[in-house]
Order: C-alpha cells, then sequence, then structure tokens
C-alpha cells in the first residue's frame, strides 16, 4: 500500500500544478485581448505620424543634410539595436527565438568589424546582454502589462541622441511580431537613417506648413516622435506576442498535466488490483492448508 500512497501523492501534486497552469491560461488570454487592442489602436498614431515625417523631409524640397537624423552614412562601423524582450517567463520559446535572432546579427555585424551597443527593454534580454558581455546604452525592465512611453522614452532618447551625434551610424530594432495567436516571429527592421520608404507619400499631395522657430527644429522634434512611435509600436506588439504565447505555453502544460494524471491512476489501479489479488491469493492459500 505505499507505493498506492504514494502514487495518491503525485496525482495529488499534478492536480494542483493543472490548476495553477489553467488558471494562468485564463488571466493570459484575458491580458491578450487587451494587448491586442492596445496594438491595433497604436498603429493609426504611427501611420500619421511617419505622414507627417514624409511630408516635413520630402526630398524635392530639402537635403538629406537637412538634420543628422536624415543623413545616410557612407561607412556604418557602429551600429545600436534596441532589443525587446519580456520581464517575465514561462512564455514557451519566445524570448529564445528573439534572442537567438540577436544572436546572429551581432555575430554579422562583428564579421564586417561592426562595433554593436545596445539598448534593452526588458528583464530577459537585460540578463542576456550583460552575459555577453556589450556595451548598454540604455535600458529599460518592468514594463509591466501595457506599454507606457514614460518608461520608453529615457532608453530610446539615448540611442537617438548618440545617431545625431554621430556616434552611431545605424539603429536597429528587434523584437516578436504578432501575426496571430497560434504564431509570433522575431524581426528585426531598421529604425534610422530613414529609408526612402519611410519618407515616401503613397498618395495625396505633399502638404505645406508654416515652421515655428524654424523647419530644422520642428523636422527633428517630430523625427523622434516618430521613432518613439515605432519603438512603441514594436512593445505593443512583443507583449501581445507574450501573451498569446503564454496563453499556448499554460494550455499545452494543462493538457500535459491531464495526460499525466490518467498515467498516474491507470498505475494505481494497477497497483491496487495486485495489492487486492495478492491479499485474496494469500486468504485462499490459508483456507487451502487448513
Amino acid at each position: 500500500m505505499s507505493a498506492g500512497k504514494e502514487i495518491r501523492s503525485k496525482i495529488k501534486s499534478v492536480q494542483n500544478t493543472q490548476k495553477i497552469t489553467r488558471a494562468m491560461q485564463m488571466v493570459a488570454t484575458s491580458k491578450m485581448r487587451k494587448t491586442q487592442e492596445l496594438m491595433r489602436a497604436s498603429r493609426p498614431y504611427a501611420e500619421n505620424v511617419r505622414r507627417v515625417v514624409a511630408n516635413l523631409a520630402r526630398l524635392g524640397s530639402y537635403s538629406r543634410n537637412m538634420t543628422s537624423f536624415l543623413r545616410a552614412p557612407t561607412e556604418i562601423t557602429r551600429v545600436g539595436i534596441v532589443l525587446v524582450t519580456t520581464d517575465k517567463g514561462l512564455c514557451g520559446g519566445l524570448n529564445t527565438n528573439t534572442l537567438k535572432l540577436f544572436y546572429e546579427k551581432i555575430q554579422t555585424l562583428h564579421a564586417s568589424e561592426i562595433e554593436v551597443e545596445a539598448c534593452v527593454l526588458g528583464h530577459k534580454g537585460f540578463n542576456y546582454v550583460n552575459k555577453l558581455g556589450l556595451s548598454v546604452c540604455g535600458s529599460a525592465v518592468g514594463l509591466g502589462d501595457i506599454p507606457k512611453m514614460d518608461k520608453l522614452v529615457g532608453p530610446l532618447s539615448g540611442v537617438l541622441n548618440k545617431f545625431y551625434n554621430c556616434e552611431l551610424d545605424a539603429v536597429y530594432i528587434i523584437y516578436s511580431q504578432f501575426i496571430n495567436t497560434m504564431k509570433q516571429k522575431p524581426v528585426c527592421e531598421k529604425l534610422l537613417p530613414l529609408t526612402e520608404k519611410d519618407l515616401h507619400l503613397e498618395s495625396g499631395s505633399v502638404k505645406d506648413y508654416l515652421y515655428e522657430p524654424n523647419p530644422t527644429e520642428v523636422l527633428e522634434g517630430v523625427i523622434r516622435r516618430y521613432v518613439e512611435s515605432v519603438a512603441y509600436q514594436c512593445v505593443a506588439d512583443n507583449m501581445a506576442s507574450e501573451q498569446a504565447s503564454r496563453m499556448i505555453a499554460m494550455k499545452s502544460a494543462t493538457d500535459n498535466a491531464g495526460s499525466a494524471i490518467n498515467e498516474l491512476k491507470l498505475a494505481y489501479n494497477k497497483s491496487r488490483q495486485a495489492s487486492i489479488t495478492k491479499e485474496l491469493a494469500e486468504i485462499v492459500s490459508g483456507s487451502s492448508a487448513v
């Protein structure tokens, strides 16, 4: 019977774990809906700011030398990478895939003798960058379940200022893009310098503005807002991916716990049946002896 007690104890332990994973799955499902709504709501702002930048920096009227933000370096020797990860784990291979892409990007840049400086958003990425021994120009951890711009502005300003002062020749951002509930993909996108696509107006006439105090200062301010809005959108995407990945991981854990419980119950029933059969055999053998 000691074996039966041990199996019952394991069943109870797995059942308790299953309750926790099921609760975490439900919480992740609820948070995922909120993060998806936030992600979709932030897209129109980023697109409208991009259009304003395109209007201000239309190449037909202004030169790329108008501001350092529009410069196109002929040689790239130092690159900044904004790495977006989660603060918490238990979200499947989400962070692993993002960090793998980050490492591959670093290896490619180092192979071309290009120095790398990191700006990290998220505790998991912060720990990883410290292990690699990379130079960190800004970081933010404890972002919560909803991205807040006041936590992102500081680290992003450090990267923007370095690019503006020609200390960086390009800035990339690596994050997990939310495609759908079942699929999230790590991607690497260029933030700076702005490409021709970023400065291109798809349709409509070019609008003119009255500038105060001057076009250059206005353009620089708007470009900063544009880069911040793109980074905010990437963080929102990453958070939606986090909750979706955690929901799937917890559902898988719950299902696996159910399978383990069934196997343990089967083992318990076999053990109990063997014990009863043994007792009956002993009783029959004892009565035969009499």
